[in-house]
């Protein structure tokens, strides 16, 4: 329950104000609801009085009327703008949620974070996020919402019709519906939690089988892997089969406890009509705004019967402490030797084992570019990494303008430092929003030299400009396209270092060597150093580095790759 209050905290601080006017509108409904029930069932019982008592044609019959229009007419409006409101700001709060993930996972070291790129692991993080709405649509508001309306319908009916009324109700939505609901949270965490991870295994069971298909049948495993998957399915059904049942249950439990406080609140107000304590048109609203509070209720059994598959989301999502950061500070008065420089430096593969590379001496000075070169799984990706910060190496240190790496503050780095990795990271929204991530105070002139620098500017003019719109990912640019854009990004930050993991990667020859050219000339004083496999990467470089040399005896790469070492050796 705390990492559920832990998200709430979260969600609804990402957008205060929106959210309690989501809570006041959802109050304003219930309220009118009750309100509207109550005022009916009022109006029914005195216009059947007044015609019995043959004054019908002196009763006030507009008035009621208005006021039954006006609270339909309310309620309906309150509804519509409840769910806009409420809905608009969950979307916030997700999007703030997100963001806090982002933080979290960013303590985890890269080879975990570069597990979490495959796709059943971020179709298990969209899933958790997705599943944690519910914490403030079906829980938090409701909840707030009901408990208002409560007070309220009890101010009332003490107030119009009698105490005893008043208790009446509110006792029997008090120990019944509330038991009822405590039960179905207790009973049906468990199967929540069950059907969630059933049904994320099996759509990773599914992405994985129809990834490796011909793996498996070549090994004759298709079989049992499809029986595997059925066994999943059946596991998740039986767990989603038991929360029908719960849900059945307590709906009709719920409606057991709505119609026994009605009759209650119907034959307190008889007992009361009798002794002349209450005219029997007041008498009936106790009966109607008993009715009416069901709405209060009723849809709570859905989100509680949810809580577990969100509290597992909420625990999974809330469970990696913030990335800490390097220490605040100035940066580090810059000293010889200026740029990058790698001191006898030796790096692992992600997880540990033997080391990839050793005893690697190199200085990246500034305006000078350094092409890494070297057989598939010789290093060059894991170098960028530590020479960015984001990794340890097994010996030796790396420097920047005379300091080592784990000696500059965060933000001092970043501003001095750049990687761009193998795959581009793009945003949904416009080619502007994807470049301000990078740098949020360049203008329209700086965006549009940099897309020119990389020779992109042509086809985003195309598109519309820098206010074009793309999709999920970057959706809407071809990968060379995309790949160009997260160019422009990383050269508009104006680094000192820029580190660049196969930055041509899906772009031809002619416009690969474009896009480098005009990146150096966007950015004269910059050490660049790049992990490259295409000739057009190579020979743009001052220098190029062959890793082979460098490669551990003890270290192993692909089999194609070893056999290109030897040929060279």
């Amino acid at each position: 329950m705390r990492r559920l209050i832990a998200v709430l905290r979260l969600t609804w601080g990402a957008a205060p104000w929106a959210m309690w006017r989501g809570a006041a509108l959802s109050v304003a409904v219930l309220a009118m609801g009750v309100a509207l029930l109550g005022l009916s069932g009022w109006f029914i019982v005195a216009t059947g009085l007044a015609g019995l008592a043959g004054i019908g044609i002196a009763f006030d019959v507009f008035r009621p009327s208005a006021g039954i229009r006006f609270l339909a007419l309310g309620r309906a409006a309150s509804r519509y703008g409840e769910r806009l409101l409420t809905h608009d700001a969950t979307l916030r709060a997700l999007a703030a949620l997100r963001l806090d993930l982002m933080r979290r996972l960013a303590a985890r070291p890269v080879a975990a974070l570069q597990r979490l790129r495959g796709g059943p692991e971020l179709t298990r993080i969209t899933a958790d996020v997705d599943a944690l709405d519910g914490v403030v649509l079906r829980l938090a508001l409701p909840v707030l919402a009901g408990g208002v309306t409560h007070a309220a319908a009890f101010a009332a009916l003490w107030w119009l019709v009698a105490p005893a009324v008043a208790a009446a109700v509110a006792a029997g939505y008090l120990l019944g519906a509330a038991a009822i609901l405590a039960r179905v949270a207790a009973v049906s965490r468990a199967p929540s939690a069950e059907a969630e991870a059933a049904t994320q295994e099996l759509r990773r069971g599914v992405i994985d089988a129809f990834r490796g298909q011909r793996d498996l049948l070549v090994q004759g495993r298709m079989g049992a892997r499809l029986a595997e998957l059925a066994a999943l399915e059946t596991r998740a059904r039986r767990a989603e089969d038991r929360l029908d049942r719960i849900d059945r249950a307590s709906g009709f439990a719920l409606a057991a406890v709505v119609a026994g406080v009605a009759g209650a609140a119907l034959a307190l107000g008889g007992w009361l009509v009798a002794g002349d304590a209450v005219a029997p048109a007041p008498a009936a609203i106790g009966f109607f705004v008993a009715l009416a509070l069901s709405e209060t209720v009723l849809p709570l059994r859905k989100g509680l019967a949810e809580i577990g598959r969100m509290h597992d989301a909420a625990g999974r999502v809330m469970a990696t402490e913030p990335a800490a950061g390097r220490r605040d500070g100035p940066a580090p008065r810059p000293e010889a030797p200026r740029g990058l420089t790698f001191e006898g430096v030796a790096v692992a593969r992600p997880g540990g084992g033997a080391p990839l590379l050793a005893g690697l001496d190199l200085r990246v000075a500034p305006g000078e570019t350094v092409a890494l070169s070297g057989p598939s799984g010789s290093g060059k990706s894991t170098l960028l990494a530590v020479a960015a910060g984001l990794a340890a190496p097994e010996a030796g240190r790396v420097l920047l303008d005379g300091h080592p790496v784990d000696d500059w503050p965060e933000a001092a780095l970043r501003a001095r430092l750049t990687l761009v990795l193998q795959r581009a990271a793009l945003v949904a929204g416009t080619i502007r929003d994807n470049l301000a991530l990078a740098a949020p105070g360049a203008g329209d002139a700086e965006m549009r030299a940099a897309l020119e620098a990389v020779a992109l500017w042509p086809v985003i003019a195309a598109k519309g400009g820098l206010d074009a719109t793309l999709g999920e990912g970057g959706a809407g640019l071809s990968g060379g396209e995309a790949r160009r854009l997260a160019l422009a990004r990383a050269a508009l930050r104006r680094p000192a270092v820029l580190l660049l993991d196969e930055p041509t990667e899906g772009l031809d020859g002619p416009r690969a060597e474009e896009a480098l050219r005009g990146l150096r000339a966007m950015l004269p004083e910059a050490a660049i150093l790049t992990a490259s496999h295409r000739a057009e990467e190579l020979a743009t470089a001052h220098r190029t580095l062959d890793l082979g040399i460098y490669i551990s005896k003890t270290a192993s790469v692909c089999p194609t790759s070893n056999r290109r070492l030897a040929a060279r050796v």
